[in-house]
């Protein structure tokens, strides 16, 4: 009897203990004013928490809790309620941790963690970056960047380095200044439910970039973005964490000024293995770009089931509603950014690595342009499968079209020309099977041919249509 009772006793005590794993930001400090700065109650309220072992540091509903930075720690959940936020702090002083190390031109960091383990951001809240306070004046396509010196103050909403088994899920990420989720060698994530909404006018606004990262899953999320909404790359500031392989993104909604999903333009590594799956890309510059711009390669990519619509955006933006694109060119060495921090070390000028094995299967596409393939060589570009996929073109802004971008490269980044459906230059084996071209009932002026190629080692075309106003 006696040892039945300290059995009870015993789960009644572990339940306990887990119960009071629960630290609300509010008992730690924070006001939730939307005035005061509660990122040091915060903070107190995740370090006791992972002091205790782990747990849930809920941010509790009906408060706006203004916060400089902070990070998160291992076995944390930062839990944000429905009907509560936190809001980045406008005071730009507060911000002065790099979010590419010594490499200081590209923005700070608002909310971060390092080498962490089982963390989580959960709940219906909302992560605010407060992206307007930090611009200068509006623009008709954009805002102007404010000049600065060494530190751009600009915070990244959320960087997340060396982290295994991250859990993303529910939370809204809204009005980021810089790029919104820049996970950099983490591995096993998932990134689920969320709605991450930027202006899109903010430059830069990235919504998720995965940076030398693994083992991703990216599933039923709705995504507005003035710059890329998921973007796969490599940047050389994180060398040391090696590919970015084994992607899965399935069932998400995305809007981009610039594009919808994108493989570079930094790679110094290599992106493979990776599945897209169930998306509907709207009203976006470019739907799906490959944009291969350093010495990495990109292969092993598969691209199924997909609705892109695309439309013309001003030359601010990289992109020329191009519905899907491939481009291997070297980088430009002109601009400051792409010299120095982007190219090897010690190096004036850079390569560009092989695109191939990239499979395209049953893609609905509208747009004011085409298809767009064109490498530095043949060798740069090759394998590209194109099944079931339908190009629909037809004039719905009034930009100026005729253009083929290939910004940021060594040779000529803004071509005029005439648009095909599908264009082919200097690439290896392609692919085009059961695919198709229509005109639509606003035929743009500088329409091209249905499929054009020039250099290209070797087309194969089985059962291809051009259709008019249908």
């Amino acid at each position: 009897m006696k040892f039945k009772i300290l059995i009870i006793f015993s789960l009644l005590l572990s339940f306990h203990a887990i119960a009071q794993q629960k630290f609300n930001i509010k008992n730690y400090g924070a006001i939730g004013d939307g005035k005061t700065n509660d990122a040091r109650a915060i903070q107190k309220a995740i370090d006791a928490c992972a002091a205790a072992g782990g747990g849930q540091v809920l941010v509790p509903a009906g408060h706006v809790f203004l916060a400089g930075p902070f990070d998160l720690k291992s076995f944390v959940d930062l839990k944000i309620e429905g009907g509560a936020k936190i809001l980045s702090s406008p005071d730009e002083k507060l911000y002065t941790k790099s979010a590419f190390r010594e490499n200081k031109g590209e923005g700070t960091i608002w909310i971060g963690g390092e080498k962490l383990e089982q963390v989580s951001i959960t709940g219906t809240g909302i992560l605010d970056g407060n992206g307007i306070s930090f611009m200068g004046a509006e623009l008709e396509d954009s805002y102007v960047l404010k000049p600065f010196n060494i530190i751009d103050p600009r915070p990244h909403l959320l960087t997340l380095i060396d982290c295994k088994k991250l859990n993303i899920d529910g939370v809204t990420f809204q009005n980021s200044a810089y790029w919104t989720v820049h996970l950099i060698g983490c591995n096993d994530v998932s990134i689920s439910n969320i709605t991450l909404l930027n202006s899109i006018k903010i430059r830069n606004s990235d919504g998720i970039d995965l940076d030398h990262s693994k083992n991703v899953r990216i599933t039923n999320c709705y995504i507005e973005s003035g710059d890329d909404c998921i973007c796969l790359k490599n940047r050389r500031e994180f060398a040391e964490y090696g590919a970015c392989e084994n992607i899965v993104i399935s069932n998400c909604t995305m809007t981009s000024s610039s594009c919808a999903i994108k493989i570079g333009s930094e790679n110094m590594d290599r992106i493979s293995k990776v599945l897209i799956n169930n998306c509907n890309i709207v009203n976006s510059n470019r739907g799906i770009g490959i944009q291969n711009r350093d010495e990495g390669t990109v292969s092993e990519v598969i691209f199924s089931n997909l609705l892109i619509e695309a439309k013309l955006f001003s030359d601010v933006w990289w992109g020329k509603s191009e519905p899907i694109y491939i481009t291997a060119y070297p980088r430009a060495t002109g601009n400051n950014k792409d010299a120095g921090w982007r190219l090897p070390k010690g190096q004036t000028k850079g390569n560009v690595g092989a695109v191939s094995d990239i499979y395209f299967s049953n893609i609905r596409c509208t747009g004011e342009s085409g298809v767009y393939i064109s490498g530095e060589s043949q060798d740069k570009i090759s394998n590209i499968h194109f099944d079931q996929v339908s190009v629909k073109l037809n004039k719905t802004t009034k930009e100026p079209g005729g253009i083929y971008d290939r910004r940021p490269s060594n040779v000529e980044g803004l071509v005029k020309s005439a648009i095909a459906g599908f264009y082919f230059e200097n690439t290896g084996y392609i692919s085009v099977n059961n695919s198709e071209v229509i005109w639509g009932p606003n035929k743009p002026s500088y329409a091209g041919k249905a499929l054009e190629q020039k250099n290209a080692k070797k087309v194969s075309v089985v059962n291809f249509q051009e259709n008019v106003n249908r």
